[in-house]
C-alpha cells in the first residue's frame, strides 16, 4: 500500500499514538448508514471475538449522510475512522472532506440490498408500482396536463386495486441514504412516467425545478423517520394501516410482523435482487479514512476481515442476516483496490 499523506493533524495523531497517548483511542470507531449497522455489527464483534489484541470496534448509527458529515470533520483521535453509506459518497462531501484535511478516503462496496415497501402482516397483499408511489407520495401530481398539489388522500384512490385505507407511509428522513434511493428509484421514476417532469417544464420549470417538483409531500401524509427501522416498524405497529419503506434485511428479520408489497410485479428477495430482477436495490458501501491505517489499531485488519469471503461471500454471516453477496470477481476486485490504497 502507497504510503498515506497525513495532515498536521494527522501526524500529531500518529505521534500521540506512538507516545501511548492514544490509549483512550485505541478502538476503531464507526458511524453513519442505519441499513449498513446490523452488518457492520456482525463483523465487529467477531473481529472482536477473532482478534484478542485489538478492542471491538464501536459501531453507531445516525444515517448515511450524518455518518459522512461526522467522517469528514477532519482527522485525529477525535474523529471517526470509517463513514457507513447506503450510498455512494457524494461530490461535495469529498470536497467538505478534503477542506477538514481528509485528503485520502478509499471506498469499499460491500454487497447489495433492496428497498421495499412493508405493511402490518395482517393487512391485505399489496402490488405496488413507481406509478403508484408519486401519485400516493409526491407533493405535486399530474391531472390534465397541469402539475397540481396533490389531491389524494386514500390509497385506492391512487390505484383502485389498493386498499382503501389512508395514506400514511413512513419513509425515511432525509440524512438517510435510503431516503435518496427511494426517491430517485421511487418517486422520480414513476413521476417521470407519468409526464410530472415534463408537466414542470412545459409550466415554466427549469430542468432542476421540475425534477423538485416530484419531491415528497409535506403535509402529513408523508413522515419522516430520523431513526432506524426499528422505529418504523414502531409506527406500523401502533397504525395497522400504515406502510413503511425499510432495507430488504430488516424486512426479512422482522416477517413476523410484516407483510411485504411487490413492486412492478417483482417480490423483493435475495434472489431477484442477486438477478436484477427487482427494481429498488442499491449498492452498499463504507468510507475508510486512510491516514488512520496505521494508526488505529487494527483498522486495516478490521476491513481486511470484513471483505473476506467468509463475512461478505454468499455463505458468509452478512447473507445469512440478508446482505445480496457481490459477485466473486467484483468481491475480489474491492480487496484488490483496499490493498493498492485506491483513493478517490
Amino acid at each position: 500500500m502507497k504510503k498515506a499523506i497525513l495532515t498536521a493533524s494527522a501526524a500529531a495523531f500518529a505521534l500521540a499514538a506512538s507516545a501511548g497517548y492514544a490509549a483512550a483511542r485505541d478502538q476503531i470507531q464507526v458511524a453513519g448508514s442505519s441499513t449498513v449497522l446490523p452488518y457492520a455489527k456482525i463483523v465487529a464483534e467477531q473481529f472482536g471475538e477473532t482478534f484478542s489484541k485489538f478492542k471491538t470496534p464501536v459501531v453507531e448509527s445516525g444515517g448515511s449522510g450524518a455518518g459522512i458529515k461526522e467522517f469528514c470533520k477532519g482527522v485525529g483521535e477525535n474523529t471517526i475512522d470509517i463513514a457507513n453509506s447506503s450510498r455512494p459518497i457524494k461530490k461535495d462531501e469529498v470536497k467538505s472532506c478534503q477542506d477538514a484535511g481528509v485528503k485520502d478516503i478509499q471506498e469499499v462496496k460491500i454487497g447489495y440490498d433492496g428497498i421495499v415497501f412493508a405493511t402490518d402482516v395482517k393487512g391485505p397483499d399489496w402490488a405496488l408500482t413507481p406509478e403508484d408511489v408519486y401519485k400516493a407520495l409526491a407533493a405535486k401530481v399530474v391531472v390534465d396536463g397541469k402539475l397540481v398539489e396533490n389531491p389524494n388522500t386514500k390509497w385506492n384512490q391512487v390505484n383502485p386495486k389498493l386498499p382503501d385505507w389512508d395514506i400514511a407511509a413512513y419513509i425515511p428522513g432525509e440524512k438517510h441514504g435510503t431516503r435518496e434511493v427511494f426517491e430517485e428509484k421511487l418517486l422520480i421514476a414513476g413521476c417521470k412516467k407519468l409526464g410530472g417532469v415534463e408537466a414542470g417544464k412545459a409550466g415554466g420549470l427549469d430542468d432542476k425545478a421540475a425534477e423538485a417538483a416530484c419531491s415528497v409531500r409535506k403535509d402529513g401524509k408523508a413522515v419522516d423517520i430520523d431513526g432506524d427501522y426499528t422505529e418504523t416498524l414502531a409506527r406500523i405497529d401502533s397504525n395497522k394501516t400504515g406502510v413503511g419503506v425499510f432495507g430488504l434485511a430488516f424486512y426479512e428479520n422482522n416477517a413476523d410482523k410484516l407483510k411485504v408489497a411487490t413492486v412492478s410485479g417483482i417480490t423483493p428477495s435475495t434472489e431477484t435482487i442477486a438477478k436484477g430482477e427487482y427494481p429498488v436495490s442499491r449498492p452498499l458501501f463504507f468510507y475508510v479514512k486512510k491516514a488512520h491505517l496505521g494508526v488505529v489499531p487494527g483498522l486495516k485488519e478490521y476491513v481486511d476481515f470484513f471483505l473476506a469471503d467468509q463475512m461478505v461471500g454468499p455463505e458468509g454471516p452478512l447473507a445469512e442476516y440478508g446482505l445480496v453477496a457481490a459477485p466473486e470477481a467484483e468481491r475480489k476486485a474491492q480487496r484488490e483496490a483496499f490493498d493498492a490504497g485506491k483513493s478517490l
